[in-house]
Parts: C-alpha cells; structure tokens; sequence
C-alpha cells in the first residue's frame, strides 16, 4: 500500500512560462491536503504531473510503500486515481456498465461498485445512459467509481462543483473514511473541503508546505 508521496524542488513549465518552482510537499497515509493559488497557477498541472501524465521542468516526485521506495510506474498503475474536471465516462455505456467495468479494472469489485452506488444515491439511474445523466449525475457516478476503486492515492480537481450541500457532505464522509483507512487526498479546490485539511500554496516562489 502506498504510504508517502514525496516532491522534491519540483517546477513546471507550460509553453514558455513557469507555472511554479522549488515546490516541496510530503504527503504521509491518512492526510488530505489542498492547492490553492490563483487561476492558471498551476494547480491541476501539478495534480497531472503526480499523475505521471505531465513531466516536470525540474525536480522529483516520489513514492514510498510500507517497504520503502515503490517504483514510480507502478505505484500510478496501481495505488493511484485521477479525477479530473472531465469525469471520464463514456456516453454510450449505462451508468451501472460504466460503474462496473471502471471498478473492475481498477482492481475493485462488483460488490463494492454496488456499494458505492447506493451511497450515491444512483441506483435508481443504473439503468440509464451515462449520456442521459446530468452533471451532477456524472460527477457522483464519478465519485462512486473512486469510493469503489481500492486506490490510495485520489488526486482531485474541483471535486465538489456540480454537487449540492447534502452530497458534498456526504462526499465528505466517503472522504474522511479513505483517510482514516491510511488513504490519502491531495486536491486542486476553489471550496474547501468538508473535511480537515492543510493547504499548499501553488505558484509562490519558494513555498515549502
């Protein structure tokens, strides 16, 4: 199980200009912590680069299991779930065949896709196409994909836009119970998050969280 993600004088550039720079953060097993900074700062290429899917301009990024170092690869194959501000479904498929076959693939079970179904509040949609969900339809489908999937690591962007007050909290108690599991959360946010958080400033030199 992934423990610690470590980033080290991390920079990262798009195009010409450099988002951030000497950007230092450790993130141990049950803490959630949140990048703030203005638009454009760097937030989500941040959360991109941990993902492996943007490379940095300079510096490293990290991660420790309960052995020690895991190798980065595989610590993103398997220990790790990007939910970005596309939810990633496809349109075609129904909500359960998009739910089922995400957590299956991410090592989940069926069991526990219907778990996080009825948390939120879904079951009665399951049978709809993911096309004919609303936006926040698709974000809580999103989010019962997450809960299902057994993955340490969640790396989210603006997770709370399309929910209402009561699925927001209980999105909050989805997340509270991934962190006292050993889980851990690290999130681009413009709310704050129903739970207790420590944040990092993106995109002022020299920050060291």
């Amino acid at each position: 199980m992934l423990r610690v993600v470590l980033i080290k004088d991390l920079a990262i550039t798009r195009g010409e200009r450099r988002l951030f720079s000497n950007l230092d953060l450790t993130l141990s097993a049950g803490e959630a912590a949140v990048l703030v900074g203005r638009n454009g700062a760097g937030k989500t290429s941040l959360l991109r680069a941990v993902a492996g899917l943007l490379r940095p301009a300079e510096g490293a990024i990290a991660f420790e299991g309960d052995a020690g170092p895991i190798e980065a690869d595989a610590a993103r194959a398997e220990q790790l779930h990007l939910l970005g501000h596309q939810d990633g479904l496809k349109s075609s498929r129904t909500a359960w065949e998009e739910l089922r076959f995400q957590t299956l693939w991410t090592g989940g079970t069926e069991a526990a896709a219907r778990a996080a179904a009825k948390r939120f509040d879904l079951l009665r949609l399951l049978d709809l196409e993911v096309r004919r969900l609303s936006a926040g339809q698709r974000r809580r489908l999103a989010l019962a994909r997450l809960a299902a999937s057994p993955r340490s690591l969640w790396l989210l962007d603006e997770p709370m836009a399309p929910l209402d007050a009561a699925q927001r909290a209980a999105f909050g108690e989805v997340m509270a119970e991934h962190l006292a599991g050993g889980g851990m959360i690290l999130a681009s946010v413009h709310d704050p998050l129903p739970i207790p958080t420590r944040s990092v400033p993106i995109g002022m030199e020299g920050a060291r969280p």
